[in-house]
């Protein structure tokens, strides 16, 4: 079974590898394949899902196929936007979003609740944390947290008002390592994007391609697998660095649900690889910011 780790000081735990519900949200995915889907995760130790406002049918179709294993799963999502008669970034907007994300995973409460990639100078504001509060008295929800990279992480590490935080971080994005774990001790962090999205599978270049960036980042870093698949060392890397509550991969199949658990099973690396990875990474960083 995984290993349940602590989201900080929260009392929640929540298991070392997280499922992230981004692609299940597809409508063109078949409604019975979906419910397998997260039940199988469920039925193999992974207790948080993670999903958001943004993620097309993904909060509804957890609600539909999980109701009945709530007390099993940690429920993670992200809001901030897309609520009909609401601005955007608007505590009014927030407070519509808790409950409508709510309805939609029927539940009376949301273990942990992101402000989703919100711009530093709308967190200063205080009004969108200002609502997450006060759902959290409400008892809405159990954590707030923020999901975000760059400056704008920066800003809602230093605020001191969040439980937890999400970013990228994995080998080709390991600028949080030291600029933002050493900072948030006693909250919960998510590690997002841990395979990088698997570069390795182009033989070229990418162009135009969601991985490009990490493509280039990978070719530089020229770093050893040390004879393994690379999403497995990939995958292990995000689990073994210090500080991480989960690491969250998303996926819509069963045959890499069940890959991922294997490679995740084999356990943290060792420390002289985990060394010569980050050694990689900080010998060829080029101002390599967060990926959003």
């Amino acid at each position: 079974m995984l290993a349940q780790r602590p989201y900080g000081n929260s009392g929640i735990l929540v298991s070392a590898l997280g499922l992230g519900a981004g692609q299940i949200g597809d409508a063109r995915l078949d409604e019975a394949a979906v419910g397998s889907l997260l039940n199988a995760a469920v039925d193999a130790g992974i207790t948080l899902i993670d999903t958001a406002r943004g993620y097309g049918l993904s909060e509804e179709r957890i609600g539909r196929h999980l109701a009945a294993r709530r007390n099993e799963i940690v429920l993670s999502t992200k809001l901030g936007y897309g609520i009909d008669g609401f601005s955007d970034w608007t505590g009014p907007c927030i407070t519509a979003g808790v409950e409508a994300a709510l309805q939609r995973l029927r539940t009376d409460r949301i273990d942990i609740v992101h402000l989703h990639s919100c711009p530093a100078e709308t967190l200063a504001r205080g009004e969108v944390i200002d609502a997450l509060d006060a759902a959290k008295r409400a008892g809405n929800l159990r954590a707030i947290a923020y999901s975000g990279e760059n400056a704008d992480l920066d800003y809602a590490v230093d605020c001191g008002r969040f439980d937890g935080f999400m970013a990228s971080l994995n080998l080709c994005d390991q600028r949080v390592i030291e600029q933002v774990l050493p900072r948030i001790a006693g909250k919960g962090f998510i590690a997002k994007r841990p395979s990088a999205n698997h570069p390795w599978r182009f033989a070229e270049r990418p162009l135009g391609d969601y991985c490009e960036e990490y493509w280039l980042r990978w070719r530089a870093m020229d770093a050893s697998n040390f004879g393994h698949p690379w999403g497995e060392i990939a995958l292990r890397f995000a689990a073994s660095v210090p500080g991480v509550s989960s690491a969250i991969v998303g996926t819509a199949n069963p045959a890499n649900l069940a890959q991922n658990l294997d490679w995740f099973g084999l356990g943290p690396l060792p420390a002289y690889q985990l060394g010569n990875l980050r050694a990689a990474f900080l010998q060829h960083d080029r101002g390599w910011f967060g990926q959003l």
